[in-house]
């Protein structure tokens, strides 16, 4: 029974451990990259493109073909010479009813007009861009990851303030309580207190909903089921102020923007489709070779009912003469693609700048605001502690305490909320910049 008993204990502090993760920042942002639908999606793109890669490349080598076929022929008279000093016919070639082909071709391209060539850079220059969007994919996924948790550390914060906030009111109650049954305070004063008490005991609730909803956000973005009882664990927050220069981190954006990078590929890619398109005004020139094991073989004469091997080697070109324009059309289309590639990077250059420029002035206000609310709560705590004195000596009303205490909480709300901004507002830069940050 005893062992049982342990067994049992384990397994549960095993399930409970399961259900119970405490996770880093560091680890939130690992272990959401690692189940990320939107990653695995990003990867099966690049590993098509490569794939394709290798299929251009294939088309420039020599293509090996095996055929092989039978053929059962209708019943027909020899082909027979008749004589005249012979009594009997000459048979020359006898009826084969049964045909076996075997062939072995060989094709090499030796000039398609670039078009291989053209298609094989359009396939790299493809895959190139794809491996940048890739990148960029996970410094997106890796920005919710951190806008889930951050969230969900404010909530936490939130929570514990009004908590406080709570026991405190709770604590003047009583004492107001006391005061009254003293004759040293008003039945409205202790009235006023309660609904001071209810109203917090409300906004309570109102966090902890809070909490299970930015704790649901979290769990989906890490891909962790929603019932997982997950938590987070931040032992401190760098609120380190670096001073940019907004010239430099355009530039630097300009330079590291993975999004640029990419359809910088893309604009090459349609430099090579024209290239391909325009491939039809030129010939196109193969090296062929076959090689033949047939019963009866075609090329010998009287057939043979034997099996025959004979081959042939040879040059071939193709040229379009007259195809009612559809070469010009395909240039024409090439053409404009790479206008609207060249304007969706010039599009994107614009919005760049924009995003970078608005995530400058973000991260400073952000910066800004730590500093007031610090202010603030330094303000309001100390008005606090004048007023409960004052009150305890029976020289300030229930409603200065109550209004010092919403300001103080109020205060203390603020400078939570403007800590996480600011650790947001520093990823939102650093993430139009064009760094990683995961």
């Amino acid at each position: 029974m005893r062992k049982f008993i342990i067994m049992c204990y384990l397994l549960s502090v095993s399930l409970t451990a399961q259900n119970h993760k405490i996770l880093t920042l560091k680890e939130s942002l690992i272990l959401g990259i690692e189940n990320s639908k939107e990653l695995k999606i990003a990867r099966s793109k690049i590993n098509a493109l490569e794939a394709k890669v290798s299929e251009v490349n294939s088309q420039l080598l020599p293509q090996i073909k095996f055929q092989a076929s039978y053929q059962r022929l209708s019943s027909i008279p020899p082909f027979e010479v008749s004589v005249p000093f012979l009594p009997l016919p000459i048979q020359i070639s006898p009826t084969i009813l049964d045909n076996f082909n075997l062939k072995l071709s060989l094709q090499q391209p030796l000039f398609t007009g670039f078009r291989l060539w053209s298609l094989k850079s359009i396939a790299e220059n493809n895959y190139k861009a794809e491996t940048y969007d890739y990148q960029k994919e996970i410094n997106e996924v890796a920005l919710k990851i951190q806008t889930a948790f951050w969230n969900y550390y404010k909530a936490k914060q939130l929570k514990r303030l009004i908590e406080e906030n709570l026991k405190q009111t709770q604590r003047h109650l009583d004492d107001t309580k006391n005061y009254l049954a003293n004759q040293l305070a008003t039945k409205n004063d202790v009235l006023k207190l309660e609904v001071l008490y209810s109203n917090i005991k409300l906004q309570l609730i109102e966090a902890e909903n809070n909490i299970d909803i930015t704790r649901s956000s979290f769990n989906k973005i890490l891909g962790l089921p929603l019932e997982v009882e997950t938590d987070i664990n931040v032992e401190t927050i760098d609120t380190s102020f670096i001073s940019y220069k907004l010239d430099e981190l355009i530039n630097r954006s300009k330079e590291k923007r993975n999004e640029l990078k990419s359809l910088q590929y893309q604009v090459n890619a349609s430099n090579k489709a024209i290239v391909s398109a325009n491939s039809g005004w030129y010939p196109s020139i193969y090296l062929m070779g076959n090689y033949y094991y047939s019963k009866p073989n075609p090329r010998i004469f009287p057939a043979q009912n034997k099996f025959k091997d004979t081959w042939d080697v040879g040059v071939i070109l193709q040229w379009d003469i007259w195809n009612w324009g559809y070469t010009s059309s395909l240039a024409a289309q090439a053409e404009e693609q790479k206008i609207q590639a060249q304007t969706a990077l010039s599009q994107l250059k614009d919005a760049v700048e924009l995003e970078v420029y608005q995530a400058y002035l973000s991260y400073n206000k952000a910066a800004e605001k730590i500093k007031v609310s610090r202010i603030t709560v330094e303000q309001a705590d100390e008005n606090y502690k004048t007023i409960q004195e004052k009150y305890n000596q029976q020289l300030a009303t229930s409603t200065d305490l109550i209004d010092a205490e919403v300001s103080l909480l109020q205060a203390k709300t603020n400078l939570t909320t403007s800590l996480v901004d600011f650790q947001l507002a520093k990823v939102v830069l650093l993430k139009a910049v064009g760094e990683k940050i995961y």
